[in-house]
């Protein structure tokens, strides 16, 4: 499955209009698909591979990938504290798949350990194996949107403080807490980039420079 470059959800900024600078976290995972989607709307990059790299970024991806290396890989390296400590700065993170597994609050399917940063429960692979991954059309924000599930989690739970704002077949695939956008699609193949847009937007505003 592959991105459908570019289509008109996919449009740079206005001349003179400052954007931030989103981190790509790059341990593991299509991390490259995302930064494509951000540079198409005239965003700037950084691949981090390092917690100090988070110092100098505006906003963070968290992309697919699977969840049990990437936890390892977030203690050995210092990451499960340093993605708090971004979280509570108030910079936004968008989180995809993997993603919202390792943010959730609780995880079945198995059970697995994870941030606890946002306040949702995730079945893992719930909608089963990488062959029976399928693409279909949802909502976000109440408009269309193209969506590519990849092993995708499901969201079972929904706390109070969490905003549902995409869904697909009337069951959530995307929500908002806060500063954190989580989606248990995978935006970045989609060819439409206003999940991307959302991110983008909270990160300027954050920073002053909407």
């Amino acid at each position: 499955m592959s991105p459908r470059w570019m289509n008109p959800n996919c449009s740079r900024p206005a001349a003179g209009r400052r954007v931030a600078t989103i981190g790509l976290l790059a341990l593991q995972g299509a991390f490259d698909a995302h930064g494509r989607a951000l540079r198409a709307i005239g965003a700037e990059t950084v691949e981090v591979r390092l917690p100090d790299t988070l110092n100098g970024v505006d906003g963070l991806v968290i992309p697919g990938g699977e969840s049990t290396t990437l936890l390892l890989l977030l203690k050995e390296y210092g990451f499960d504290r340093a993605i708090r400590d971004f979280v509570d700065s108030g910079r936004p993170v968008l989180a995809t798949c993997m993603g919202v597994i390792l943010l959730a609050r609780s995880v079945t399917g198995p059970e697995q350990e994870s941030l606890g940063l946002l306040n949702v429960g995730v079945a893992r692979n719930a909608y089963g194996r990488q062959v029976e991954s399928f693409e279909s059309e949802g909502l976000v924000d109440g408009r269309p949107f193209p969506m590519v599930f990849i092993r995708a989690p499901r969201i079972t739970e929904v706390g109070d403080d969490v905003e549902v704002i995409g869904s697909c077949n009337d069951e959530p695939v995307m929500v908002r807490q806060g500063n954190i956008l989580g989606a248990t699609f995978h935006p970045e193949l989609s060819g439409d980039c206003r999940v991307h847009e959302m991110l983008v937007t909270m990160a300027a505003a954050d920073k002053g420079t909407m």
